[in-house]
């Protein structure tokens, strides 16, 4: 039953009001299931004792009977017409349906008890007093404890009138009446009326594990729903991602990037230009997850739109972070770094906002050098100001290593971090490798120093490498 009609303070929800409508079909069958079962077994007993030349007045019973079955049968359909309508039964109905359901017992109390037993004990002596005790105790099934003490009060009223009526009088109005009598009729009345408090009680119970139950289904739906969308989003990030390496003359570019959940705020993306330059760009937006995703992707857009012929990186960048700034809420940043490699010139034009540090290894004395940003993140200032680009010359072997800083902010299990050496080690140590097997042997470096620590951040690289011959990768003894 929905808030408009019983104010109890819980869920309001269609999956709660069909839930209450489906108890209560089940309340309808079990009284209707109740009924015949009676009506068979009065019919058996009337057979036997008219056989044994008694008498059983049968027939009004089976009347009454059959008149309330098909009561109840209308009800049923009643509820199951508004179920699957996805409505509710008004207050009215279930209060007019208590009213109706009470007062069949009572009437068979009060018409069909013998007048061979003497008047005060004709309540106590026809089976339909247990009646009202089967209503208040199905009651619960509506799970509504306002309704149950109605049914146990209004139980208790129609039995009182139906013993009166029956012959039963209270103390106060008649003293010659048999104690027994004046005693128990009051003690059946207040049982009732018991009895609906407790359903009550025990109604209000199983209306909060209903409750909870409907709660967490809702919850665990939620979840799975996001879940879904989330795995959506996923699937769009990576879909912006580049599926493949770029062929660039003198030059070897491997991507990769590992989210730490579902969606994350890093990216990599490279973006061959008209007059045959290619621009490598990597991106980490603050914070991890659909928000930051969001932004990366809002990022990449703008990169792409900002790069182009005869427009220098400087310029390139505070056009990014210019249209950035509008769209970035409070405490956002994004740390950016590009790079331009141009077709049969050895040096790489690197420009980074913020980002750091810029790995660059020499293959001619194995070394390792590292680069510090020139300018600041992209969002935190409108006017974006940085130190001329670096311009790194590459050699055949050397190599330019741009990583975020999940590879070296992931720590083990005594809050060590990766840090900024192994990392290095890590590049040293895979200088034979393709690119994408050079990337791949840094994840794992840094998944068996992390000795099973969750990722706590997204990882993503970006490896430009030189030939030592054009559209030749460096083979293992390229290296002295």
């Amino acid at each position: 039953m929905s808030e408009r009609q019983v104010p109890i303070p819980d869920i309001q929800s269609g999956a709660f009001t069909q839930a209450l409508l489906r108890s209560e079909r089940l309340r309808i069958l079990g009284i209707l299931g109740c009924v015949i079962a009676l009506w068979i077994a009065h019919s058996v007993r009337a057979m036997v004792l008219r056989g044994s030349g008694a008498t059983e007045p049968w027939l009004p019973k089976s009347i009454m009977a059959a008149i309330f079955v098909a009561y109840e049968l209308l009800m049923l359909r009643a509820v199951a017409r508004t179920a699957r309508a996805g409505k509710d039964l008004r207050a009215g109905v279930w209060m007019l349906n208590i009213a109706i359901e009470t007062s069949i017992p009572a009437v068979a109390v009060a018409m069909t008890a013998r007048l061979s037993v003497a008047a005060p004990f004709r309540p106590l002596a026809t089976p339909a007093t247990a009646a009202f005790f089967l209503f208040i105790i199905l009651s619960t099934l509506r799970l509504n404890p306002r309704l149950c003490h109605l049914t146990g009060l209004l139980a208790c009223a129609g039995y009182l009138v139906a013993a009166t009526y029956a012959g039963w009088r209270p103390y106060l109005f008649e003293t010659s009446q048999s104690e027994v009598a004046q005693t128990a009729v009051p003690l059946y009345a207040g049982a009732m009326l018991v009895g609906g408090v407790v359903a009550g009680t025990v109604a209000r119970e199983i209306r909060k594990q209903v409750t909870a139950a409907l709660r967490e289904a809702e919850a665990q739906r939620q979840v799975d729903r996001l879940e879904r969308d989330m795995d959506i989003a996923r699937s769009i990030q990576q879909s912006l991602l580049p599926d493949s390496a770029p062929q660039m003359p003198d030059f070897e570019i491997a991507g990769w990037s590992r989210p730490a959940d579902k969606t994350g705020g890093d990216y990599f993306d490279w973006q061959p230009l008209s007059d045959g330059r290619l621009v490598v760009t990597l991106a980490d937006v603050a914070g991890h997850g659909l928000g930051p995703a969001l932004v990366a992707a809002v990022c990449r857009a703008y990169a792409r739109a900002s790069f182009g012929p005869g427009i220098d990186l400087q310029t390139s960048l505070a056009r990014i972070n210019r249209m950035l700034m509008h769209d970035l809420p409070d405490g956002r940043f994004v740390t950016f770094v590009a790079a331009v490699c141009t077709p049969g010139a050895k040096e790489v034009e690197l420009l980074s906002a913020g980002h750091g540090p810029i790995l660059v290894y020499r293959a001619g004395d194995d070394g390792i050098r590292q680069l510090d940003p020139q300018g600041l993140p992209l969002g935190l200032a409108s006017d974006f100001a940085s130190e001329p680009p670096h311009r790194i010359a590459l050699e055949p072997g050397d190599a330019i290593l741009l990583a975020t800083d999940g590879f070296f902010e992931w720590a083990d299990a005594g809050g060590n971090p990766f840090g900024v050496a192994r990392v290095a080690e890590g590049v040293r140590a895979s200088r034979v490798l393709p690119a994408e097997q050079a990337l791949a042997a840094l994840y794992d470096a840094v998944v068996r120093f992390s000795g099973g620590t969750p990722q706590q951040d997204d990882l993503t690289a970006v490896i430009i490498r030189r030939h030592d011959a054009p559209g030749k990768a460096l083979s293992p003894g390229g290296i002295g």
